[in-house]
């Protein structure tokens, strides 16, 4: 893996919207955390896609999807601080804590998170 990528990157691919391009050309070296899986399909749910089509839609990309463990849980429990004063969830502390613990660079559409990025010490590449 040489890059995580975050919910919104994923549904930029999926819903057609820009950035999409720059996620596209690294999907065959992403991973992607369980947390952050289930955003993207709890997003697509919404939207009127069945469970079916939101499984294959996943399944197409080709992510390695990262299973949540007690080490990743406590590292995106101690990115709370960190990441507060940009307003991250909790699934956007687990794909930072990830993209931490591989030592690698997060793809997101969110542009709050490049004011933490040099305090939880990730780099964050912004796909539009």
């Amino acid at each position: 893996m040489t890059v995580v990528v975050d919910a919104s990157a994923i549904l930029a691919v999926l819903n057609d919207e820009s950035g999409q391009d720059v996620v596209i050309e690294r999907l065959d070296e992403a991973a992607i955390s369980v947390v952050n899986l289930a955003e993207v399909i709890a997003a697509l749910i919404a939207k009127g896609k069945t469970e079916g089509q939101a499984r294959m839609a996943m399944r197409a990309l080709g992510c390695a999807v990262v299973e949540a463990d007690e080490e990743l849980g406590i590292d995106t429990g101690i990115l709370r601080k960190l990441t507060q004063p940009a307003g991250l969830s909790l699934g956007d502390r687990f794909c930072l804590a990830l993209a931490r613990r591989l030592g690698v660079a997060v793809l997101t559409a969110d542009q709050s998170w490049s004011r933490v990025a040099d305090a939880c010490g990730v780099q964050v590449r912004q796909i539009r």
